[in-house]
């Protein structure tokens, strides 16, 4: 069996935002050498995820207006007891919850398995610092 794991970093300047990373898991995927397995992407923060769906800039817009509905970014500790620990970001971890924090796709004939439409994203919820994504391709 073959195992292959990388790391990649993000640093975004927004608060929320998303980054399609199909590409560069693909570039992972390949290099492995992996044609049958799984690949497992994940978030190492518990205020950023990774998710599945379609990279269409609406929806997009849609999942941010949605989210800051359902946990609206607000620093006081009124709002959240999370941030009465001196943190400002309880609506990250909320946020992050439901998005989810990994992904597994199948690879199939060295490629990943995706259903029409399908791509991976890093969704960030309280950026501005530098965070990482873990990339795990087994199989053989």
């Amino acid at each position: 069996m073959k195992s292959t794991t990388e790391y990649l970093t993000f640093n975004l300047p927004a608060r929320m935002d998303f980054v399609n990373i199909t590409r560069t898991v693909e570039e992972i995927v390949r290099k492995s050498g992996v044609q049958e397995g799984l690949c497992l992407v994940n978030a190492m923060h518990i205020t950023a995820s990774v998710f599945i769906n379609d990279d269409e800039s609406g929806l997009h817009e849609d999942y941010k207006r949605w989210l800051e509905h359902l946990a609206p970014f607000d620093p006081s500790p009124e709002r959240y007891h999370h941030n009465r620990t001196g943190e400002d970001n309880a609506d990250a971890h909320q946020k992050r919850q439901i998005m989810g924090r990994e992904v597994v796709v199948a690879v199939t004939k060295g490629k990943l398995d995706f259903g029409p439409w399908e791509q991976i994203f890093y969704g960030e919820f309280d950026g501005r610092r530098a965070k990482r994504v873990l990339v795990k391709v087994i199989g053989e």
